[in-house]
C-alpha cells in the first residue's frame, strides 16, 4: 500500500507538470472554483503548500494564505513551494503529533490527507481549466476518491472548503468523479 507521503509526492509531481503548462494567457482563464481564475487558484495552492511546509517545520510562512505567493514567476513559485512542501513531509516524525490548520488542529496523518486532497483536486482543476486534462493522474485521483467515499465527508463540506456533491457519470474517469464529489461543476469533454 502506498503511504500518504508517497501519495503527496505523486500529487506534487502531477501538479508540477500541469503548472509547467500554464504559459501565456492560461493564467487568466476561469478556474473551476467559482469567481477564481487559474492564477488565483494556483496562488491558493502555492500559499497552502507554503503554509503546510511552515507548519510542519515550525517556521513562519511569511505571508497569509491568500497573499500573492506567485510574484512575477508563477512556475518558479510553485517549484519552490513544492520543494519546501516535499521536504517538510519527508522530515522524520512528520506524521506524528498535530498540525494547525485554519479550521483547527488535526492529527498529522489526517492533515496529510487534507493536504493530499488540496494538491490533487486543485491540480486536476488547473488541468481541466487549461486544456491539460490528459496530464491528470487518474489512478491517484481514484485512490483518493475511494478514501473519501469511505469517510464522513460532511464536515469538509462547510462553506469555503467543498461544495455539495455534483452528479457525475459513473463511467467518467476517476479524476472527474473526484472533482464532482468535491463540488466542482465540470466542463464538458
Amino acid at each position: 500500500m502506498t503511504s500518504v507521503i508517497e501519495q503527496i509526492d505523486r500529487a506534487l509531481d502531477m501538479a508540477g507538470v500541469i503548472v509547467e503548462g500554464l504559459t501565456g494567457d492560461r493564467l487568466a482563464v476561469p478556474a473551476l472554483c467559482p469567481a477564481w481564475d487559474v492564477r488565483t487558484e494556483l496562488n491558493h495552492l502555492v500559499g497552502g503548500m507554503r503554509i503546510f511546509a511552515a507548519e510542519l517545520t515550525g517556521t513562519d510562512a511569511g505571508a497569509a494564505h491568500e497573499d500573492d505567493w506567485l510574484g512575477g514567476d508563477p512556475r518558479a513559485a510553485f517549484a519552490l513551494a513544492a520543494r519546501l512542501d516535499r521536504d517538510a513531509w519527508h522530515r522524520p516524525g512528520a506524521l506524528d503529533g498535530t498540525v494547525r490548520l485554519s479550521f483547527g488542529e488535526l492529527p498529522a496523518r489526517m492533515a496529510a490527507l487534507v493536504h493530499l486532497t488540496e494538491v490533487l483536486v486543485h491540480g486536476a482543476d488547473l488541468a481541466l481549466a487549461t486544456g491539460q486534462e490528459t496530464l491528470v493522474d487518474d489512478d491517484a485521483c481514484g485512490e483518493l476518491l475511494t478514501v473519501m467515499l469511505a469517510m464522513d465527508f460532511g464536515a469538509f463540506r462547510r462553506p469555503g472548503m467543498f461544495g455539495p456533491e455534483v452528479p457525475a457519470d459513473p463511467g467518467d474517469p476517476a479524476h472527474r468523479r473526484l472533482l464532482a464529489f468535491t463540488g466542482r461543476r465540470l466542463p464538458s469533454r
